[in-house]
């Protein structure tokens, strides 16, 4: 019932912000945008996408909407010349009537749906009580054709600009075949996955000039020396007390797409969103109560998309370098066959830690628009049955997501707070390129 609720508000302000003028500024509500983003974690949820992929598919989905826009506002500038080999987007010849804000919101679903392996479908749905919602606002038939028209021809071209990335090339490396060699990462319970997007550090980032342009100090090395860091790095996570608000802060920020429930001789899927669609949430949030207008929350909702992207590639880079083991993994061998960490271990390997980079990347983006005292009220993970948190800062969010990977032991404490500091020089990166 919620959610129905959810989309009939959607619907009342697609209504609403849609106002009859000359036809290029037909305006739609700035809050679609956000609605988009989430329509695609919809997809996500749906498809179970892993988070370095949903990053990716955000990226290009977001950057088809800005093009739009900066095509039609002068005081939205292209990313031709900021992005790593990013073309100049053309206009489309022989469309006259078109609104672009409405233009751009086609193109970001236009995008998705051929990215997405489940958009097509789901999707389109969405798209259909978007153009209703319009028609009832008074867009003449011809606009909302010419519209879709002005958005497919900006998306092929983005579309060809994402086919450019390598990605599509990952599926010629032959199969990671994780090492047995003490200290190195190895699948974990309950699922036994294989290792997620080991080579995703070979797509073309947006803003980096490497994936390893920020590469990190190496993790503190294994060892079995109960003297050694390493091993108090064991006992830390083994012995760390969890009280209530521990707990709950460690299950907000889980974020697991490939969690599995144990009932006996049955696993059950259970999903999630992950922390890239999390962060998307709160970049909806925080546009909302700023009251951000069109350009400026297809602005810095890109910027986001494109920052958590390059920053899940400088983390994946370190991740399959270091392949450090995983505290579920080396606790049950070294300290206590029978522990158990309060979180699912995610499926690759533990250094650094994701939740730290893209959390702190992100802060660093979302700080730059808005403040370093914007507070607002994380509503995201309501529809997961998880109460809203308060924040005084997107900092203080960054900070929190992190610690929680320690708190759901699934983290060394080195991973977390390199993580921050890597996520960090990826995040003012981006900022830089962007001024």
């Amino acid at each position: 019932m919620r959610h129905k609720l959810l989309l009939f508000s959607a619907l009342i302000g697609f209504f609403v912000g849609c106002k009859k003028r000359d036809d290029k500024n037909l305006q739609i509500n700035p809050e679609t945008i956000g609605e988009i983003t989430a329509q695609m974690t919809d997809v996500m949820v749906h498809d179970v996408t892993n988070p370095p992929l949903g990053a990716r598919f955000f990226s290009y989905a977001c950057l088809a909407g800005y093009e739009v826009v900066a095509l039609n506002d002068t005081a939205t500038q292209s990313m031709h010349g900021v992005l790593n080999e990013f073309p100049e987007i053309v206009k489309p010849d022989g469309v006259d009537a078109y609104s672009y804000q409405l233009s751009a919101a086609l193109a970001m679903l236009e995008t998705a749906k051929k990215m997405q392996p489940s958009g097509q479908v789901l999707l389109q749905k969405y798209q259909d009580r978007l153009l209703d919602s319009c028609r009832a606002a008074g867009f003449d038939e011809d606009v909302i054709e010419g519209s879709g028209q002005y958005a497919l021809a900006v998306s092929k071209q983005i579309l060809k600009y994402a086919k450019a990335d390598k990605y599509n090339l990952v599926s010629n490396f032959p199969r990671y075949e994780p090492k047995e060699a003490s200290g190195s990462w190895y699948p974990t319970p309950p699922g036994y996955f294989p290792p997620v997007e080991p080579y995703f550090n070979t797509v073309r980032p947006f803003f980096l000039d490497s994936a390893s342009q920020f590469k990190p100090a190496p993790p503190v090395a294994f060892s079995e020396d109960k003297n050694s860091q390493f091993f108090k790095f064991m006992k830390s996570n083994h012995e760390v007390r969890l009280d209530k608000e521990k707990m709950v802060i460690a299950a907000f920020w889980d974020c697991n797409p490939f969690a599995l429930d144990n009932k006996g001789h049955l696993l059950v899927g259970m999903k999630k969103i992950s922390p890239g669609s999390h962060w998307m949430g709160i970049t909806d949030i925080a546009c909302r109560k700023g009251k951000m207008n069109f350009a400026k929350t297809m602005k810095i909702t890109t910027s986001v998309a494109l920052g958590m992207m390059d920053a899940f590639m400088a983390c994946w880079d370190e991740k399959y370098r270091s392949n450090r083991i995983r505290p579920e993994t080396a606790i049950r061998r070294y300290i206590d066959p029978t522990w158990k960490p309060f979180l699912q271990t995610p499926p690759f390997p533990e250094y650094l830690s994701g939740h730290s980079v893209v959390s702190s990347a992100v802060s660093v983006i979302l700080t730059h628009y808005f403040g370093d005292n914007f507070a607002y009220t994380d509503t995201v993970e309501e529809r997961f049955g998880l109460e809203a948190r308060d924040f005084k800062s997107f900092e203080q969010a960054a900070q929190e997501a992190a610690i929680s990977r320690f708190y759901g032991g699934i983290h060394f404490m080195d991973a977390i707070e390199v993580g921050v500091d890597q996520g960090a020089k990826v995040g003012q990166l981006v900022v830089g390129k962007l001024k």
